[in-house]
């Protein structure tokens, strides 16, 4: 059996979160392989949905202008009755998104895939093996042993760290032995994707039906494109609603025979998972392998994007020497809290819409009409709290929260700070102070702050502090002093070992 060794990181699977990880390390030179099982990327859409954080994110992986050919703005989210009374209307935020980019998007997966994986090609450290599957692991103090089957058959691949990012029923947690937490939501649903013809009256809304006779979600996709997703009643099978006839039958009501062309349908259950276990020693999992999310926050694909985000950093700070190994133990301590606050999230809607008994359908209407009326809620909190543990400065003004990025005009350009200050850590203070290895500190009279002085001045008078400390995945790391900050985040990353 041949043996490979030279990797710092071997990425199990290459959807999106595999992806964007490997781009997010290749970049910074960390020697990266890819393997994925299949040749060619899913052809048809599966996620449908990412916010201005994500699409902040693309910006930093250089994918940003492509994936904006496959994606446009979310339009208004409405939940109504069976006899079309709105109970719940989500609109885009009227003020800009904290990234400065449009607050929701609806995409075509299979293009922005594609875009990742262009960009990943384009970089020397990385590698990309395709038709190969991942088969086992043995890990040892300083790397890891990955057992992998290819076109020329067996293959053990040598890595500091292993990351699965194998999807749902991840090969690697396997291996790993991670057990599931089951928030006991499990509902089977057939998804209907269509591309749309020229002409075609659908909604221009995102639609969630709230009818006990079927629940059924209606959205768009990326462009020309549209969603359709119907619950399975008790005693349907799969192979009853994939039938033709039996799908022609639930799209009449939407008076689109004429216009669509169907070009997936598939059964799902929607539920939701989280794993106990993100890390054992030198291996860890991200996206669909550590967490699974019911569709309706539309926050699955964002949730793996931000874990790719979170971790790529931290590997990288690890593997350069600039931070030990125990790091890493604050990646689960942080992402844990946010993804699982989404499923809440998830769970609430889709418990709004999942209720087949017309008796309690109708209790749960006037609820929810009547809250609406007095302008509450009955939905979880839309948005993580900022983290509580982990790599921040605990208790401080905006710790744990994520960074706005201000925009502003530089060389005739309309760009984001993001794209000024590159992808390090930041300081940002009225001093101008020497920073160590992976922080890039820089002072409000910069010149090349100037497009974006006023915003960052009001957000330090704002929080009341001199200095703020950004974390590369753009999280505040804490605020107040900068010596003090530095001092902070140096501890954090290498934190003194005790002495026996």
């Amino acid at each position: 059996m041949a043996v490979e060794t030279d990797y710092d990181v071997l990425i199990v699977g290459l959807g999106p979160v595999g992806a964007a990880l490997a781009v997010l390390l290749a970049d910074a030179g960390v020697r990266t392989l890819a393997v994925e099982r299949e040749v060619e990327v899913y052809p048809l859409p599966r996620a449908a949905h990412f916010d201005h954080e994500i699409m902040r994110l693309f910006r930093t992986l250089g994918v940003a202008e492509e994936v904006l050919r496959h994606a446009r703005p979310a339009p208004p989210y409405e939940f109504r009755a069976a006899d079309g009374q709105l109970l719940l209307r989500f609109d885009q935020p009227a003020q800009p998104s904290p990234s400065g980019w449009t607050g929701s998007y609806m995409f075509h997966q299979p293009g922005v895939e594609n875009a990742l994986r262009a960009r990943l090609a384009a970089l020397p450290a990385a590698e990309v093996r395709l038709a190969h599957r991942f088969e086992s692991l043995v890990q040892h103090p300083d790397h890891i042993e990955a057992n992998v089957i290819g076109p020329e058959g067996p293959l053990t691949i040598r890595a500091r760290y292993l990351v699965g990012c194998d999807g749902g029923s991840s090969p690697v947690r396997t291996a790993i032995g991670a057990i599931l937490d089951d928030y006991q939501f499990d509902e089977p649903w057939l998804v209907v994707d269509a591309a749309v013809l020229d002409g075609a009256r659908l909604p221009d809304v995102n639609l969630q039906i709230c009818d006990p006779a079927r629940p059924t979600t209606c959205v768009l996709m990326g462009p020309g494109r549209h969603r359709w997703e119907f619950m399975l009643l008790p005693g349907e099978t799969p192979d009853q609603v994939l039938d033709e006839a039996f799908l022609r039958a639930l799209l009449a009501p939407w008076d689109c025979a004429d216009d669509v062309v169907i070009e997936r349908k598939a059964v799902y259950r929607f539920h939701g998972l989280v794993a106990k276990t993100w890390r054992d020693r030198r291996v860890l999992l991200a996206g669909d392998s550590a967490h699974q999310m019911p569709p309706f926050a539309g926050q699955g694909m964002c949730s793996g994007l931000r874990d790719a985000a979170n971790l790529a950093w931290k590997l990288k700070t690890v593997l350069r020497g600039d931070a030990e190994d125990s790091l890493l133990d604050t990646y689960q301590l942080e992402r844990d809290p946010h993804v699982r606050t989404y499923i809440a999230l998830a769970i609430g809607m889709g418990q709004v819409v999942c209720t087949l008994d017309p008796e309690i359908a109708a209790q749960r209407d006037a609820g929810l009409l009547a809250q609406r009326a007095a302008g509450g809620s009955p939905l979880p909190p839309a948005a993580p709290p900022p983290f509580a543990a982990g790599c921040v400065l605990a208790g401080g003004p905006a710790a744990g929260s994520l960074f706005p990025q201000p925009w502003g005009a530089v060389t005739g350009r309309h760009i984001g700070l993001d794209e000024v200050l590159g992808d390090e850590a930041w300081l940002i203070s009225n001093l101008a102070l020497q920073a160590p290895p992976g922080v890039h500190a820089v002072a409000l009279h910069d010149p090349r702050l100037s497009p974006f002085r006023d915003a960052l001045s009001a957000w330090l008078a704002r929080h009341g502090v001199e200095a703020v400390l950004v974390r590369p995945d753009r999280y505040v790391f804490g605020s107040g002093a900068p010596h003090d900050l530095l001092s902070a985040y140096a501890a954090m990353l290498t934190p003194v070992r005790e002495t026996a």
